[in-house]
């Protein structure tokens, strides 16, 4: 490409920008000139942006968007100086113009010489005095706005920068001055999405491994604990010896031992403060950091309506209707990525709302309501979730006519039907394939309604409600996350391990007695709600061995997705989290019921359940028959403990294996993913048996042997050391820093695993 070509195509890339940012004023000024056509501030405005983009067009050589841009602000000049008075043909013509405009600086997508010659022409009659005598017709058929390009691409993030000029951006200054600054003033820098994706995922990480220091800082301050113990013991000793005759060299010895223990202790407390320093300072500077990759993402709620109003005002003129859209919160900042995925939700319910909610004119007019018929759309922050609330004063949902669609569908009896609540009413509304409609149109009765609604709003981890009064409208309630990159969750204890179910699919979380449990064809239920719902094990859906605690209440958490509700029998709560999300390694695939990953305060790992997945499940061990029933432990009697082993490996394929041996043979098992993680674990539960790896990150196998064999509480712990170097010197170094046993994983089968263990400790009951 020459230097020439280049700069024609920067040159046709910022007329690209212009042109949309041009578009949106003269979308948003002919909306509001349509309800006055006397509006000196919106003919100004939309007057500018026209002309803007003819002065535009003619320095980038754009022939095209010359000719529209000129003729549509001969009309809005026209109706500025009062000669023409801009009427609903006038308007439709002008928007018209817009999209071809948008249409012209769009590569590969520029309409035809002809479709030019002919726009220019009906402005050419519109403009004609002596046509304005005879109706024009235009089309009254909705004109589907331009989509930019799409954000998975290329986002726009406003960050402040420096800009060198030169006498050779004298062009790309005029074309660029719409879009280089924000409204405070700053620049903008256009960046790609995949890049800035890629920084808030290292910021989002930077911020999780400032908490791996918090297990660090918990052990030095042990460390440092047992220091000043050993120096204690060491001055009681100096006590008791006082008047025993010892050498000369003996005392020496003794005192050199307090001297380097009091230096060590001074050491450690100074390192210790200072570690502690650095971990506050590093948590600050990584939060920051996460919060500023994260503002970089988040735009304001109005991106996503770029279309809407517009597709508000054509869709009601081809169905006869007058509708204006209000909106509240349109600066709201969201994630970039939930826009994008709120926008077909949003825009269906806006199409729903036309079509069914609003009614004609002629109707308002005799139920005592305006003509024009409004829908208000409330955007707002709350709790850190993004509230919707779009609203219609249309004549509400006629829950008769529900009642006797779910009747000829054979949804429900009679009977049954006849008792239904208006709120139980409301929800077959999103059912799949669910429509009122009586024949299908092109913009309704295709059976492809609220379902979808429902379905995309859940993948965002949010909920919609529909609430209505007959006659006065309807009401639907949006709540979404404001971002995909954290989530909150409800943290759950399962086998030992948490996990986290996002707090969208939630109903809420219960604790049974063992009399609220009860048979049902077979099945465990409980009474939810007036009906009786499904009781599962989470300890069977996530393959976890159940707990032989006691307890004399169920933990419960009730999950729901559309019309699917169940009961997850769990062994904890450990609370409500804000997690910052991991996604898992592409190499492990889809993993079963789990969505992502996450770590918890105290840098333990926790699983994100993906609720769908689970359900599904559910409903794969109900089909096979397969589903367990859980203990009810008022009415049971309390087995011998199983003997509890802990697996230490970095390697998942190795830990998977060795805890399915383990459980397969009756053992308890729990697993950690290295050193510290193995540590953290024994100091806080009890064990028989410790089976460990020597290569692993933060703390390795030898280490962690040699904290253990100092504890006094662990020291006499059964270990096993499996790895994969089957060396003298390496099996040396295992048994010396105190293993009992030493397994090569070269020559590893089960039985010599499980041999081994029932060497060490015995069978799996106490």
């Amino acid at each position: 490409m020459t230097p020439e070509q280049m700069r024609d195509a920067s040159l046709l890339e910022l007329f690209s920008l212009e042109a949309e940012a041009q578009t949106q004023v003269l979308s948003a000024g002919l909306l509001a000139l349509e309800r006055d056509p006397t509006q000196a501030g919106h003919l100004e405005s939309c007057m500018r942006a026209a002309h803007s983009l003819k002065g535009a067009a003619r320095i980038v050589g754009v022939d095209a968007g010359v000719s529209v841009a000129h003729v549509m602000e001969d009309c809005l000049v026209s109706a500025q100086e009062g000669r023409l008075y801009l009427r609903p043909e006038h308007i439709d013509a002008l928007l018209q113009g817009t999209d071809l405009l948008m249409r012209i600086a769009t590569p590969n997508n520029a309409p035809a010489p002809a479709d030019i010659e002919s726009y220019v022409a009906l402005m050419a009659r519109l403009l004609d005095p002596q046509a304005l005598a005879a109706p024009i017709s235009t089309p009254i058929t909705p004109i589907t706005p331009f989509m930019a390009e799409p954000e998975s691409e290329v986002a726009n993030v406003d960050l402040p920068i420096s800009v060198v000029e030169s006498p050779a951006a004298a062009p790309v200054e005029s074309l660029h001055k719409a879009r280089r600054t924000t409204e405070n003033g700053e620049r903008v820098l256009r960046v790609t999405a995949e890049r800035l994706n890629s920084l808030l995922d290292l910021s989002s990480k930077s911020l999780v491994e400032t908490l791996r220091l918090k297990p660090h800082l918990a052990t030095m301050q042990r460390l440092k604990r047992m220091q000043n113990n050993g120096l204690r013991a060491l001055e009681n000793l100096n006590v008791h010896l006082k008047d025993q005759a010892l050498s000369l060299e003996a005392r020496e010895a003794l005192e050199d031992a307090r001297r380097l223990l009091a230096d060590s202790q001074q050491l450690l407390t100074e390192k210790n403060a200072e570690l502690d320093e650095f971990a506050w300072q590093a948590s600050q500077r990584a939060q920051v950091l996460y919060d500023t990759a994260l503002a970089c993402r988040m735009r304001p709620f109005a991106d996503v309506l770029t279309g809407q109003v517009r597709m508000v005002r054509d869709l009601g003129r081809s169905l006869g209707k007058q509708v204006r859209l209000e909106i509240e919160g349109e600066k709201t900042q969201v994630d970039r990525d939930v826009l994008e995925k709120l926008e077909a939700p949003l825009t269906h319910l806006l199409r729903n709302a036309v079509d069914h909610g609003i009614e004609s004119p002629e109707q308002r007019l005799f139920a005592g309501k305006p003509a024009e018929g409004l829908i208000r759309l409330r955007v707002s922050h709350q709790a850190g979730l993004l509230v919707l609330e779009l609203s219609d004063d249309g004549n509400g949902v006629d829950l008769e006519k529900v009642r006797r669609s779910i009747i000829e569908r054979q949804l429900s009896p009679i009977e049954t039907a006849a008792q239904l609540s208006e709120e139980e009413l409301l929800t077959f509304l999103f059912l799949p394939g669910f429509s009122l409609r009586d024949k299908v149109t092109e913009v309704s009765g295709r059976g492809v309604g609220l379902d979808a609604v429902q379905h995309m709003v859940r993948q965002l981890r949010g909920a919609v409600v529909l609430e209505q009064a007959a006659g006065e409208g309807s009401r639907f309630h949006l709540e979404v996350p404001l971002t995909l990159s954290v989530v909150r969750s409800l943290v759950v204890e399962v086998g030992d391990e948490a996990y986290a179910f996002p707090l969208a699919h939630i109903e809420r979380m219960c604790d049974l007695a063992p009399q609220d449990i009860v048979q049902v064809e077979g099945r465990q239920h409980f009474w939810y709600e007036g009906r009786h719902v499904g009781l599962v094990a989470a300890s069977q859906l996530l393959q976890r061995p159940a707990s032989q605690d006691p307890q004399q209440t169920l933990k419960v958490v009730v999950i729901r997705e559309r019309d699917a509700i169940y009961g997850v029998a769990v062994e904890r709560f450990i609370g409500e989290r804000t997690l910052v999300v991991l996604p898992l390694d592409e190499r492990l695939g889809k993993v079963q019921d789990i969505s992502a990953g996450a770590l918890l305060d105290d840098g333990s790992v926790v699983l994100i359940v993906d609720v769908e997945d689970m359900l599904r499940s559910v409903d794969k061990l109900l089909n096979t028959g397969r589903l367990e029933r859980i203990a009810r432990h008022g009415n049971q009697v309390v087995e011998a403990a199983r003997k509890r082993i802990l697996v230490v490996d970095d390697s998942l394929t190795v830990r998977e294996l060795q805890r399915k041996l383990l459980l397969n043979r009756g053992y308890d098992v729990a697993v950690a993913v290295d050193g510290m993680d193995g540590w953290n674990a024994l100091r806080s539960e009890d064990f028989d048996l410790l089976i460990t790896d020597i290569d692993m990150p933060r703390m390795d196998g030898i280490e962690l042997v040699s904290l253990l064999r100092r504890d006094n509480r662990l020291q006499s712990l059964p270990v096993m050391v499996v790895s994969y170097k089957d060396r003298e010197e390496d099996r040396r170094r295992g048994l010396d820093a105190g293993a009992d046993y030493y397994l090569a994983k070269a020559s590893f089968h089960d039985d010599a695993l499980l041999d081994a263990v029932v060497e060490l400790i015995g069978g799996a009951r106490a």
